[in-house]
Parts: C-alpha cells; structure tokens; sequence
C-alpha cells in the first residue's frame, strides 16, 4: 500500500485542521488505517486509528474528544479532523497502514509495514 498525507499547516491554540491520507495499491478492506505523530525530541507515539473493514475507531486519551479519524471508501482516502489544537498537539504527523491482525497489535506503530511521507502540524499558542 502506498500512502500520501497531507492537510499540515500552521495554526493558532483553539484552532481546527483536517489532514487525509490517500492509499493507493490495494484494497483497504481487512486493513489497519492509522495516524501517528512525533514531536521534535519525542518518540512517535499513536494517535488514531480505524478499522477499515468495519469502521471500528480508536484513539489516544490525549487526543479522545478533540479529533476524528473517518474513511471514504470510494477514494480510498482517510482523515483525521483535528479540533480545539493545542500546542501540545505541534508534530510530523503520519498515516500508517496494516493488515488487520486483532486489537492487540492495533496502536503499535512497529507492526505497522506502510507509512506516509508525514505532514507537519504546527499550533502556535
């Protein structure tokens, strides 16, 4: 699967972004559609994630409430809509993709074989 972000940008505490992820190669059907990011010195920590085959999300409490993971299956394509920024939430973000292998495995970016390029999310407080 080859994966294309992008939606990154620089935007105010308060604020609201969408990124999308665009997959192309293969069906998604039985696949693990995530989001990861990482911040400047920090280690790349999960985010978000959705089951593609029955839309089934997940998210980090640190992010629980403010963003949106969702699919368009006709474009191949998922989003994260992102609100209420804040600078905390300042990284290179990354959409990662998997076969479906149960939850266990679900928020662990190692068990995750394709990645995006990444786009960079900036939040000014």
């Amino acid at each position: 699967v080859q994966l294309q972000a992008s939606g990154g940008g620089l935007v105010q505490a308060g604020d609201s972004l969408r990124l999308s992820c665009a997959a192309s190669g293969r069906a998604l059907r039985g696949y693990n559609m995530g989001w990861f990011r990482q911040a400047p010195g920090k280690e790349r920590e999960f985010v978000a994630v959705i089951r593609w085959s029955s839309g089934h999300t997940y998210y980090a409490d640190s992010v629980k409430g403010r963003f949106t993971i969702s699919r368009d299956n006709a474009k191949d394509t998922m989003y994260l809509q992102m609100n209420s920024l804040k600078s905390e939430d300042t990284a290179v973000y990354y959409c990662a993709a998997k076969p479906d292998r149960g939850l266990p495995t679900i928020r662990n970016g190692n068990s995750y074989n394709s990645w995006g390029q990444g786009t960079l999310v900036t939040v000014s407080s």
